[in-house]
């Protein structure tokens, strides 16, 4: 998971209920697994005393940074979203290391096309 990522920040105060994603969330970052898969992403704590509600932000290896309300959003949502992206990624960089352009453009009287049938 932390393969296409460069940053997660994960921010929360510990006494608050709503903290359950953020925590679990931190807990699967932490895990040796995710740790070997990026040594070189930054997972960063910051413990809040506020009432300001749990709050992640994933920084992709492309550079795009994506904020997520960890009130709302469970960790395998965000987890999907992450591996989601990251096929995007490593589809867009095959595309362009085989000098294609992205994203491919299908023209419209293809996608309409009668397709036979196979055996």
């Amino acid at each position: 998971m932390l393969k296409f990522l460069s940053k997660v920040k994960i921010e929360f105060n510990a006494f608050d209920s709503r903290a359950t994603s953020a925590l679990e969330f931190l807990a699967q970052c932490g895990s040796t697994k995710a740790k070997e898969s990026n040594p070189s992403c930054q997972v960063i704590v910051n413990r809040r005393t506020d009432d300001h509600h749990p709050q992640i932000t994933i920084t992709y290896s492309n550079g795009v940074e994506e904020i997520i309300d960890g009130s709302k959003t469970n960790a395998q949502t965000i987890r999907k979203k992450i591996l989601e992206t990251g096929r995007m990624l490593e589809t867009e960089q095959m595309f362009k290391e085989a000098g294609q352009s992205w994203p491919v453009k299908i023209p419209e009287q293809e996608l309409y096309q009668f397709a036979k049938p196979t055996k």
